[in-house]
């Protein structure tokens, strides 16, 4: 038996509007990609000049320089920051300064080496920076752990810098509340705020004192 007429145009324009859903949905993901690849790529919208500066052998750091004119001011992020941390912030500052700043090494696109990173490693390593590029009297501005950077700086090459700011950084991350054994003893009595810790996560927070004392950064938390 033959199909009516009727069915056969009926498939026909089914089998048509599949082919140009199809064809829609290639179309529609094609555009999609190049819409992709065009808007979610990032780009860094800050200002700056990008520089490597070799510190010791094997070992190169990040500097951005954003420019300005004035007195040269270094800046120094905090832990898990580079230096585009302050990418917002340093362009603010190029109307009365010439605005720098130093990404440590094991972090972002400086060298991750296996050691030194105890505070006068990490202190000559700016220092070295500062040497290259000749950068005279600068003022170093650094947050949280750069505080130990900005401390063994200022005791040792006073006479090489013009100023010392500390954004909410320890002056000696060794000074920490934590070392003081009377500190301590006031919370030996207060209930715990949480059931203990499970095994691993008592072992991870070993390895990482451990860390710390082999890399001569004082002990803390």
């Amino acid at each position: 038996m033959q199909p009516k007429s009727s069915d056969r145009q009926s498939m026909i324009v089914w089998v048509l509007l599949v082919i140009v859903g199809a064809i829609l949905c290639i179309v529609g993901w094609y555009r999609f990609i190049a819409h992709a690849q065009e808007h979610g790529s990032w780009r860094d919208p800050s200002p700056h000049h990008v520089q490597f500066v070799t510190v010791e052998d094997g070992v190169r750091l990040e500097v951005l320089d954003w420019g300005g004119s004035g007195r040269p001011i270094v800046l120094l992020a905090g832990s898990g920051n580079t230096a585009h941390v302050f990418d917002d912030f340093a362009p603010k500052l190029t109307d009365c300064c010439h605005v720098y700043g130093v990404t440590r090494r094991g972090y972002g696109e400086s060298s991750h080496p296996e050691s030194g990173y105890d505070d006068q490693r990490l202190a000559d390593d700016v220092f070295q920076v500062l040497k290259v590029l000749k950068i005279d009297k600068p003022i170093l501005a650094g947050h949280s752990m750069a505080g130990g950077e900005l401390t063994t700086l200022g005791n040792q090459h006073s006479d090489r810098l013009a100023g010392l700011v500390y954004l909410d950084a320890l002056a000696d991350p060794r000074d920490f509340p934590a070392s003081d054994p009377a500190f301590m003893a006031l919370f030996r009595n207060l209930p715990a705020p949480m059931r203990k810790p499970p095994p691993l996560d008592d072992s991870s927070f070993s390895a990482y004192r451990a860390a710390q004392v082999r890399n001569k950064q004082g002990v803390f938390p």
